[in-house]
């Protein structure tokens, strides 16, 4: 059976007389129409709903990583809290040592006599104003020494064995005498010594 042909340029193509239109035709403009509106169904839909579907996978993403991370963190926070308790104990332990404010006095008295006990002349012993941190305070203090190399090693190892935390910073040493120099020549030590005062309730704000 053969099929007809169709003369488009004989078609009237006004579409109140599509009825007239040869049943090929018809069939071709209903698939047409058909793909059209499902085109414009899945541009304007289907592509919107794609693009929130990509953003809620990567949320999903995001949320699987927290949860990961919130797990482990959960898992292990008997070890945390015990980490923190060892950390706050040693704090204490810490502050234990720094001197009360009314046992400075005796503290700079205890630094002196280390230097006079280690056969040190003193240059200078100049307290400076007290710096303050979180739940302390430096208490700096400048001193100039002069003696043998083996006694400055002396006074910094006294030093040391204070029963209050005592630091050293930024420690020089020159002869004293340039003009001398041999290995029982005086030395010049300037030297930077810190010790530390708690404020008020620390002991408190870390329990």
């Amino acid at each position: 059976m053969k099929l007809a042909k169709i003369n488009l340029a004989e078609i009237d193509w006004h579409f109140n007389s599509a009825w007239e239109w040869p049943m090929p035709v018809k069939i071709s403009v209903i698939a047409l129409s058909c793909m059209a509106v499902a085109g414009g169904a899945i541009y304007y839909d289907t592509i919107g709903q794609l693009a929130a579907l990509g953003v809620a996978e990567k949320k999903e993403i995001e949320l699987k990583k927290t949860f990961v991370v919130k797990h482990n963190q959960s898992e292990n926070l008997p070890e945390y809290q015990n980490q923190i308790k060892q950390i706050k104990q040693k704090l204490l332990e810490i502050i234990k040592q720094m001197p009360m404010e009314e046992e400075i006095s005796g503290l700079l008295i205890d630094i002196s006599q280390t230097g006079v006990a280690s056969g040190l002349e003193f240059k200078l012993f100049k307290p400076a104003p007290p710096v303050r941190q979180d739940f302390y305070s430096e208490l700096p203090i400048n001193l100039e020494v002069v003696g043998k190399y083996e006694e400055l090693c002396s006074f910094i190892s006294g030093l040391a064995s204070l029963p209050r935390i005592v630091t050293i910073h930024d420690l020089t040493i020159v002869p004293a005498d340039k003009t001398k120099l041999s290995k029982q020549s005086n030395m010049l030590m300037t030297v930077l010594v810190k010790t530390y005062r708690e404020n008020g309730n620390s002991q408190n704000d870390i329990k």
